[in-house]
């Protein structure tokens, strides 16, 4: 790994984590698609990699942010993330064993329809 390759995973971990504090939304949305773009990584290696980064509690100073002034409703927090911990084994056995191009289009497909969704939802 080189100087630039370094400065480019930290941009990508600048810009993820400042998206994630800013809009809330989950870091695989650069992290997945920068490490395939920069880094001619597999899908299922970005994919893998992008929950390694995520493991730990990189949210942890952005979450003490809107804790401080009120906007964590904990019952919710901790409903959602027992199920997601149950959701993220099982996704996991299942991603695992699709083939990278089925996998790359169901992850272009899910950022379409939430950007649609957004865009032009009530």
């Amino acid at each position: 790994m080189n100087i630039t390759d370094i400065f480019i995973l930290i941009a990508i971990g600048l810009s993820a984590g400042l998206i994630a504090g800013t809009l809330g939304v989950g870091g695989a949305i650069i992290i997945v698609p920068a490490l395939i773009y920069f880094f001619q990584m597999p899908q299922h290696n970005a994919q893998g990699t992008s929950l390694a980064i995520l493991l730990f509690p990189v949210g942890l100073l952005a979450f003490y942010n809107y804790y401080k002034q009120g906007f964590v409703n904990f019952k919710v927090a901790v409903i959602v993330m027992i199920a997601f911990l149950v959701g993220g084994y099982f996704g996991s056995l299942i991603a695992i064993h699709l083939p990278a191009k089925t996998l790359k289009v169901m992850f272009g497909l899910l950022m379409l329809l939430a950007s649609f969704k957004m865009i032009f939802g009530k």
